[in-house]
Parts: structure tokens; C-alpha cells; sequence
């Protein structure tokens, strides 16, 4: 199983330029953690204790609003999620919950800072993959803003 996650691991673009002792240190250091579907990752406002990294299956990510739940993104295989609230020292700023079943590779938070600071490329690629959602989440509230304009 060691091996798998070391394999997935090189999948994730976050962990490319890792070395591969690194990565198996890492896998070995963090917890493999499955989700039937509903089960919930975690929620909105809970410390940002860890980050998890997709081995299979996939999540929805939802944001609270106006008490009730919308989907504003999904996170399949090879993916990581749950890095904003590390990097930020912020709570979570979302609910990720499994929509089919998931394992998942839960890196605890100083390990995570650990890697970043033993390979400072890896924070280019968060940056980048930062960068993408923001990009993404910009334009999706242009659309919703000017559909809005446009019915009133």
C-alpha cells in the first residue's frame, strides 16, 4: 500500500519535483482514511488541522449560504484539498463531503509545512493551483453577477 500512495503521490502536480524518499516518508508518515458516500471530510470553520490528497473516488466542495449548502467544485483522484486553511492559518473555509466512495491520504499540517519548507518549488505549484481557482471563481461570479443584472 506504501508503494500505491508514494505512486499517487507523484501524480498530484504539488508533488512532482518531490524526491521519491521524501514522498515515502511522507505517505508513511500520514494517515490512508476512507469516506462511503455523504461522509463528511470536513466542515466549514473547523481548524485547519490537515490536508488530504485523493487517492480514489471524489468529494463535492460546499460553501454555507444563508443556512444551506451549495456546490462550488468537486476533487477527484490526485487531487489535494484542504491546503488553504494550512497555508492561511485560517479555518476551513468550506465543507468537503465524499460523493462516491474515497480514500484519501490525510497529511497533517506540519508535515505538510515540513515538505513545503524542504522543497520550496512545491509552494510554486500551490501558488499556481491557487492562482487557477481564483481565476475560475472570478469568472463564475462575473457570469452570475451580469445574469443577475440581467433579470432585474
Amino acid at each position: 500500500m506504501l508503494k500505491d500512495e508514494v505512486n499517487t503521490l507523484r501524480q498530484v502536480p504539488l508533488f512532482a519535483g518531490v524526491a521519491p524518499a521524501k514522498l515515502k516518508l511522507l505517505a508513511f508518515a500520514s494517515d490512508r482514511v476512507s469516506y462511503r458516500p455523504g461522509e463528511i471530510l470536513f466542515r466549514q470553520g473547523d481548524p485547519g488541522d490537515a490536508a488530504y490528497v485523493i487517492l480514489e473516488g471524489h468529494a463535492d466542495i460546499l460553501a454555507e449560504v444563508n443556512g444551506g449548502m451549495i456546490k462550488v467544485a468537486e476533487v477527484a483522484s490526485n487531487s489535494i484539498v484542504g491546503e488553504i486553511a494550512i497555508l492561511c492559518d485560517v479555518s476551513r473555509t468550506a465543507t468537503v463531503k465524499a460523493s462516491a466512495f474515497t480514500e484519501a491520504l490525510r497529511i497533517r499540517k506540519d508535515d505538510f509545512l515540513k515538505l513545503l519548507a524542504d522543497y520550496p518549488d512545491a509552494m510554486f505549484e500551490i501558488l499556481r493551483s491557487l492562482a487557477q481557482r481564483l481565476t475560475r471563481t472570478t469568472a463564475e461570479l462575473t457570469d452570475a453577477r451580469a445574469q443577475i443584472k440581467g433579470i432585474n
